[in-house]
């Protein structure tokens, strides 16, 4: 384990040390590998920077001795090689002994789809309240029955069998099974706090029923 880190801090201290060994030729690209290990926005930012300054040094390496290209070479220069050269060492430790983070990739993606299924719950309840009898033949809120159409993970309160009730809902078989006594006896319900106090249900569980639940008649 001792030896590997001593290997690993060797090689970081040869990654930090590439830019001022190269005269900056490598700089864009061992920030490149930064921004890609740490899923940085700013090492991105870095590496464009140290990009353009690399593309200025090159293009006035090859121009006749001006004043202004003497300049910009030197500038240029300055910064992808003894800016870089102070950047990568700022920075190693994070690159080579910090490990990504995935777990801020998948709580990403888990945050993406839990926005796209409130969009598709959105589309759905609009599809609810503009044209009801569309709804009811696109299965809206059944997820008991087959169909293409995938509503965000929404159930019909009014139709939908009690096991659908409790799968969606997180509700127990008891209070589906409730839900589904009562609004055989009032002909369905119309909101999600008549159902709820019609049903006897938790208040805390009103909230959940408001979201996932709609009322077709």
């Amino acid at each position: 384990m001792a030896q590997a880190t001593l290997k690993r801090r060797g090689l970081s201290i040869a990654w930090a040390l590439s830019p001022v060994l190269t005269l900056g030729i490598v700089s864009p690209f061992i920030f490149a590998f930064a921004a890609a290990r740490l899923r940085s926005r700013l090492l991105w930012l870095a590496t464009g920077i140290y990009f353009v300054a690399w593309t200025v040094m090159f293009i006035t390496a090859g121009l006749p001795d001006s004043g202004p290209g003497d300049a910009a070479f030197s500038i240029a220069l300055m910064i992808v090689w003894m800016g870089a050269t102070v950047h990568a060492f700022a920075i190693r430790d994070r690159v080579f002994f910090q490990a990504p983070d995935h777990r801020s990739a998948a709580f990403q993606r888990a945050q993406l789809e839990v926005e796209h299924r409130r969009e598709l719950r959105r589309r759905a309840m609009e599809i609810v309240n503009r044209d009801p009898a569309m709804a009811i033949e696109m299965r809206i809120g059944r997820p008991d029955l087959p169909r293409a159409f995938d509503d965000g993970g929404l159930v019909d309160v009014n139709h939908a069998p009690a096991p659908a009730l409790a799968a969606v809902l997180g509700i127990t078989p008891e209070q589906a099974h409730q839900l589904v006594q009562v609004r055989e006896r009032c002909g369905g319900f119309v909101s999600a706090e008549e159902a709820a106090a019609l049903a006897g249900l938790p208040p805390a569980l009103t909230p959940r029923l408001a979201e996932y639940g709609v009322f077709l008649r």
